[in-house]
């Protein structure tokens, strides 16, 4: 039996694994299908109202639930990517916890493999079991994504979708919504949300590029090279402002008002992508790729509270600044490059 500093020790080294400046990605994603979710049930701009029978307003408890299985899926998740990913990572991140031998592996999947099959069960008998599906997408495209991330652009495709049924999780979670819920706007809508993962994933493969190369993993980055690939930054972080716009104004698929703090929110959001693309263009070697990151990650999550805007405003701007101010908050406790 582990003595309790054994206990805790590992405990530690779990939590730090999970990178916790992360949990904003899954989380801020999740809370697009809670509020819109929401706002089906009480929009009165629909030309019919909800349907209380198949709309109703999920309870606190059940909110509550959903967020913290959200927040927490990343870094649960994590430490099944660090243990399938420990042979580029002893190049790459020498010092993290699974590599040094500060966390056991075999002990830290199991319990990453307790926790997940504890949200299978809280979502089965207390949430939507309908939810469940999205769930185990999820899962599944995370051991693929592993494999995928060698095969250049498809590894940003499988991280994007990946990380979009956290939006398709929580929308059916949060209640039983009608069939008729399936529509070409809202499958554009998961396109945008796995765009701007996409993206963000892109940008994180720069610090790894050496590793990468050196252990066979052709991610996009390593196949286009540093010159080629650093341009693409730049031009990737206008990805988000286009699509937006044709989406919204070329193939006119959403009917969504868009409201003045979606305008200021995307201006900022727009403003932390280009700030991204310009430090990738800039420094696309070295420490710099690390420390960028905070930037990358604040970019994606922001963008997504732009989204968020959409259906509830006030929620919109309240989760702009706490993925500004708490992404770079956690980061500051991951400052070491190789861990």
């Amino acid at each position: 039996m582990q003595s309790k500093s054994e206990i805790i020790k590992f405990i530690r080294a779990y939590i730090k694994s999970m990178r916790l400046y992360y949990s904003f990605i899954t989380g801020i994603a999740g809370l697009i299908g809670i509020s819109y979710y929401q706002y089906l049930v009480y929009s009165t701009d629909l030309q019919q109202p909800a349907d209380a029978s198949v709309y109703q307003p999920a309870s606190f408890p059940k909110l509550l639930a959903i967020m913290v299985i959200l927040f927490l899926s990343w870094g649960i998740n994590q430490i099944y990517n660090d243990y399938l990913g420990m042979s580029e990572d002893r190049i790459n991140a020498p010092d993290r916890p699974m590599v040094s031998g500060e966390l056991h592996p075999l002990y830290a999947v199991t319990l990453s493999t307790v926790l997940m099959i504890g949200a299978m069960f809280i979502t089965w008998f207390f949430l939507e079991p309908l939810a469940i599906i999205a769930l185990v997408l999820g899962i599944g495209l995370n051991f693929l994504y592993e494999y995928a991330k060698g095969h250049g652009i498809w590894g940003n495709v499988i991280f994007g979708t990946m990380i979009s049924m956290c939006a398709v999780y929580s929308f059916l979670a949060a209640g039983k919504p009608d069939i008729s819920i399936i529509s070409w706007s809202n499958l554009l809508l998961i396109l945008y949300i796995s765009l701007l993962n996409g993206l963000m994933t892109l940008y994180t493969y720069f610090k790894d590029y050496e590793g990468d190369k050196m252990t066979g993993k052709n991610t996009l980055i390593v196949k286009l090279g540093i010159e080629r690939s650093k341009k693409l930054a730049l031009l990737s972080a206008f990805l988000p402002l286009v699509s937006f716009l044709i989406i919204y104004y070329g193939f006119e698929a959403w009917d969504y008002e868009i409201n003045s703090i979606v305008i200021m929110i995307g201006i900022l959001s727009t403003g932390l992508q280009l700030w991204t693309g310009y430090l990738y263009f800039h420094d696309p070697t070295g420490s710099k790729t690390y420390f960028s990151l905070s930037i990358n990650f604040r970019a994606c999550a922001c963008t997504e509270s732009a989204i968020i805007a959409v259906f509830n405003p006030a929620l919109g701007v309240i989760l702009f600044l706490l993925s500004f101010f708490f992404i770079g908050f956690l980061f500051n406790f991951h400052a070491n490059v190789k861990g």
